[in-house]
């Protein structure tokens, strides 16, 4: 039976797609505007040469108080045949004569000028910071800004060629995992980036990325629906890219430093592994790496996280098989969820507090992950269960990976790492809601036990068994 068959039989608009279509068209909605990003973190400011007179505040004010800005400015900066400052030269010596003679000068011989040796001026009256001012790529180097540019777009083909092989080779769900996880790092270090080079390779790595994850989720679309939706399903994608694209020049128009814009963009990322497993381990080792972020007295709370694990694992036991597997996944997470976002506002001389508080949260994660494991064997089915656990194995070890990267953030705000270890806490163990409960139900052998009929192919297998035993 052909795939579009069984669609046809089990529902061509179920629930299963119209989630997945809805996590696809957000996927969009925050990828596709970096494409259009450099619109915005690379715009090039206007500038002129940075001037001794003029410029440095001790002897502006000293030697020279008596002299307007504008005047200053006429005697150190030549005028461009529009009659406005030239952004890329400056005179050698200050021109005095120029403040007692007005009009053009055709018949005077030029003063002498140089390009700009100590550096530029910028016009932040629009943006407070771009890559451009970061790197002062203007006049000679302003070639450079559009080099960045091309680096991103080479990702973009780059990643067409190689896109359609790794996606038949590995799988839709899983490259589009990793490309998420490439974007989400990438463009996050890329506001972080000492220099201009380290820049570049990071949007050529976005770029091939951005690509995978555009194609990718316009495949997994389409080839989830029948005939009747592919249409629909592949404009609402298109439209979400749209909608991402006015996004960012509503976000740029709120934000006018280029390295706050990069990360505003590019830490939402991290929320859309909420649907995998990365969601389980990055805070998890968002807690264990980090304790001396938690506590001054880091041996105490390492033992006591030794500790507690025998107790937050019996109180796991008991609440898989009293509770059920949903809703203690969810229970945990949620509460871990909520330690990250108090931990915050608990001041560091309250150390015993934080201490407490510590070790409550590493209870909780353990509970977690004991939840996590049974809950993740007994959802897979016999025929794939080791490919499966797997597939997981790599989230969960990008997940691992990724929360001490997230410390990065802790740079331009230090609540930044929490609020995202807590807020991925709580948005995953909501998504737990949405899977099927397991307990007291027996491992599915194959994917048609899946859809609850585990129960009665056993019984059917069991009686066809004692068939023939009696027969025999």
């Amino acid at each position: 039976m052909a795939f579009q068959d069984l669609l046809d039989q089990v529902g061509a608009m179920g629930r299963f797609q119209i989630i997945q279509m809805a996590f696809f068209i957000l996927c969009n909605a925050i990828v596709a505007p970096h494409i259009m990003l450099e619109n915005f973190t690379a715009v090039i400011l206007g500038h002129r040469c940075w001037v001794h007179i003029l410029d440095n505040d001790t002897v502006s004010d000293n030697a020279t108080g008596t002299l307007s800005h504008d005047t200053l400015l006429r005697i150190s900066i030549p005028l461009d045949s529009n009659l406005r400052p030239e952004k890329c030269r400056h005179f050698i010596h200050p021109q005095w004569q120029l403040l007692h003679q007005n009009g053009t000068f055709s018949n005077m011989i030029e003063p002498d000028t140089e390009p700009c040796i100590d550096g530029w001026v910028y016009d932040r009256s629009s943006f407070l910071s771009s890559t451009v001012t970061e790197w002062d790529l203007v006049c000679e180097s302003q070639s450079l800004n559009s080099v960045a540019k091309f680096f991103f777009m080479a990702g973009m083909l780059m990643g067409s060629i190689v896109c359609g092989y790794l996606t038949d080779r590995f799988g839709r769900r899983l490259l589009l995992t990793w490309s998420l996880f490439q974007l989400a790092v990438a463009e996050t270090c890329a506001a972080l980036a000492p220099t201009f080079l380290v820049y570049c390779s990071l949007r050529l790595l976005a770029g091939m990325s951005t690509t995978t994850i555009l194609t990718n989720t316009v495949l997994l679309i389409v080839e989830w629906t029948t005939p009747k939706y592919q249409a629909m399903g592949a404009t609402m994608a298109i439209v979400s890219c749209n909608l991402g694209q006015s996004t960012i020049a509503g976000l740029a128009y709120g934000i006018r430093n280029w390295h706050t814009l990069q990360l505003v963009a590019s830490i939402p990322i991290f929320f859309l592994f909420i649907f995998s497993r990365f969601a389980i381990m990055l805070p998890t080792f968002g807690l264990f790496l980090h304790l001396k972020h938690l506590a001054t007295n880091v041996f105490l709370v390492q033992f006591l996280l030794g500790a507690v694990s025998l107790p937050s694992n019996y109180v796991s036991i008991w609440t898989l098989n009293h509770k059920g597997r949903r809703i203690s996944l969810f229970f945990f997470m949620s509460m871990m969820g909520i330690y990250f976002l108090v931990i915050i506002f608990v001041p560091e001389e309250m150390q015993t507090m934080r201490i407490i508080l510590t070790t409550l949260g590493g209870g909780l994660s353990f509970a977690s992950v004991s939840c996590f494991v049974t809950f993740s064997n007994e959802l897979l089915p016999t025929i794939i269960r080791a490919t499966g656990l797997g597939i997981i194995g790599v989230c969960t070890n990008l997940g691992a990976a990724l929360a001490p990267l997230l410390m990065i953030l802790e740079t331009y705000a230090a609540p930044l790492p929490w609020v995202i270890y807590g807020a991925s806490c709580i948005l995953a163990g909501l998504t737990v809601l949405l899977l099927p409960e397991t307990r007291n139900q027996p491992l599915p052998d194959s994917l048609q036990d899946i859809k609850n009929e585990g129960k009665v192919s056993r019984e059917v297998k069991q009686e066809e068994l004692s068939i023939k035993v009696t027969q025999f």
